[in-house]
């Protein structure tokens, strides 16, 4: 018999309209007789199976095509590591080797891309595709993945339009000058997040060639896009920035008005800084005792202010002399306030603080120091930021009981990320060892993965303490999370003591026991992309 329509499409048409409205023809249908038809669902889902064998192995083979250009370019690094290629392969394909027993095994794949790209190693030609596949659904990856891809890399994504957001990410060597005509034209002719990460490569590498290559298009960009530029220069921000960034004050966007006092803010020595400082000290200044500062916010928020940054009302619904009050102290230099005190941070937060209208009353001292860590953050200031933070926090004397110790005040996650990373890392154990980890989760964020030792030995300590209270371990999901990319591996084995002494079956026994086997997977997957020694 002759078939006058294809029978992929008979078959198709009845699984969409249903086999009790659209009945499969199987007598018109090669293999017919190979099925049941007492059962149509059943015979439809055979009949589809033998018709998926029967296209394929009926497909002829194509012409071979010659390879576009010139071959691949050689990739001179060294090659992954036999086991760290198959643990590539592995987090490619997202297997865990074993239903709940480790991570999203995602998570982990960022770690081992930073790690293996530090390591200046080249993975093994068949995992490129994957490799590539897996940073275009996920754009956090691209810049790693690219590196760790090389020429080979490049290369493919020339032949494979999905690909082509690898030529796209700026290589890993440093951007060129600006006389290179690449660079012009990719920042003409590229697309918006290009353009932006092709000037922020190029500020960290000459700051002046990215000023200059802003410069020259300037006054043809988008509101929107003049914004992101602007924050673009945050990278080699020096005092050569100052005119262009004078001049961007008077620009039609209110919001790259606001973007550029904001970096002018962060330059000590710039017009705006001392303009900043002299309406700070105008506002808040020493008693003449000593004692106390006192608070004469500002009544007005005039032409210049409005200039330099300061919006006349208010976004946050705050009243607003306490909006200008907040603006003009977060954008002075913090050194104002030691010169014309002759304080120290820890003095001047020592103070009380008066209104100077009433003196007894205290209330600008919220807003005093709520403005204080803004300025702390944004200059980057590690004495200030200290301060605002105080020491790191003491357990109670033996037998007080754990409420009696005093906690942080405010959201410090901000000013830690000033301080040192190791110095980052102890307060926050401190913290976590007196106030466990209901606070914690900020203060983690802001601490540098991997967490140091003594970091992670509070972590499992607290969660330890967590479960023997009876919590359940979802209320502590966003830090268990967090643990299982950054705790140290060394602490698998404290990890596994508290999974065999929990409860059998319960919630806290399955979290441990999967955090210890995801703490064992990242060891080893850092351990194969160690250098090894050369033989002797």
């Amino acid at each position: 018999m002759t078939i006058t329509q294809d029978p992929w499409e008979t078959l198709r048409t009845s699984a969409l309209l249903g086999t009790d409205r659209r009945p499969v023809p199987a007598t018109a249908l090669p293999l017919a007789d190979a099925v049941d038809p007492s059962d149509p669902a059943t015979a439809l889902l055979e009949l589809a199976a033998l018709a998926t064998v029967r296209r394929r192995a009926g497909a002829l083979p194509v012409p071979a095509v010659e390879p576009p250009g010139p071959p691949a370019p050689e990739d001179t690094r060294p090659e992954l590591p036999e086991a760290a290629a198959r643990r590539l392969a592995v987090l490619l394909a997202g297997r865990t080797g074993g239903s709940g027993t480790l991570a999203n095994l995602a998570e982990l794949l960022p770690q081992w891309l930073a790690t293996a790209r530090a390591q200046g190693l080249r993975p093994p030609a068949p995992l490129i595709p994957g490799l590539l596949d897996t940073a275009r659904a996920r754009s956090e990856l691209r810049s790693d993945a690219v590196a760790l891809a090389g020429p080979p890399g490049r290369w493919l994504a020339e032949q494979n339009p999905d690909w082509r957001f690898v030529l796209r990410t700026a290589p890993p060597e440093p951007a060129g000058r600006p006389d290179d005509p690449t660079d012009h034209r990719l920042w003409h002719e590229g697309l918006f997040a290009e353009r932006v990460t092709h000037l922020t490569l190029l500020r960290r590498s000459d700051p002046a060639a990215g000023l200059e290559l802003l410069r020259s298009t300037w006054s043809t960009e988008r509101a929107e896009d003049r914004l992101l530029f602007l924050d673009a220069l945050q990278d080699g921000l020096s005092p050569a920035d100052e005119p262009f960034l004078e001049t961007a004050l008077g620009d039609r966007s209110k919001n790259v008005r606001a973007t550029a006092a904001e970096l002018l803010s962060t330059l000590p020595g710039s017009a705006l800084a001392l303009r900043m400082a002299e309406r700070a000290r105008a506002a808040v200044r020493l008693a003449d005792s000593g004692t106390h500062l006192l608070v004469t916010p500002p009544v007005e928020c005039d032409e210049r202010m409005q200039r330099d940054g300061i919006a006349p009302k208010s976004p946050t619904g705050r009243g607003e002399r306490a909006w200008w009050f907040g603006e003009v102290v977060a954008a002075a230099p913090l050194a104002t306030w030691s010169r014309s005190t002759g304080l120290t941070p820890e003095q001047l937060l020592a103070l009380r603080v008066g209104d100077s209208v009433d003196e007894t009353s205290s209330s600008w001292a919220d807003d005093l120091r709520e403005a204080w860590a803004r300025a702390a953050v944004r200059q980057h200031d590690v004495d200030w930021a200290r301060a605002l933070l105080g020491p790191a926090p003491v357990p109670p004397a033996r037998g007080a009981g754990r409420a009696r110790a005093q906690r942080a005040t405010g959201a410090p996650a901000k000013l830690l990320a000033v301080l040192p990373p190791e110095e980052r890392a102890a307060w926050t154990a401190a913290f976590i060892e007196v106030h466990g980890l209901g606070e914690a989760f900020q203060l983690l964020g802001a601490c540098a993965a991997p967490w140091t030792p003594p970091l992670s030995t509070a972590v499992v300590t607290a969660l330890a303490r967590a479960a023997a209270s009876g919590a359940y371990p979802w209320s502590h999901s966003g830090v268990l999370g967090m643990t299982e990319r950054a705790l140290a591996p060394e602490t698998a084995a404290a990890v596994e003591d508290l999974a065999a002494g929990a409860a059998p079956d319960s919630a806290w026994s399955e979290t441990f026991a999967r955090l210890a086997g995801t703490l064992r997977f990242r060891a080893a997957m850092l351990n194969e992309l160690r250098p090894t020694d050369p033989a002797p």
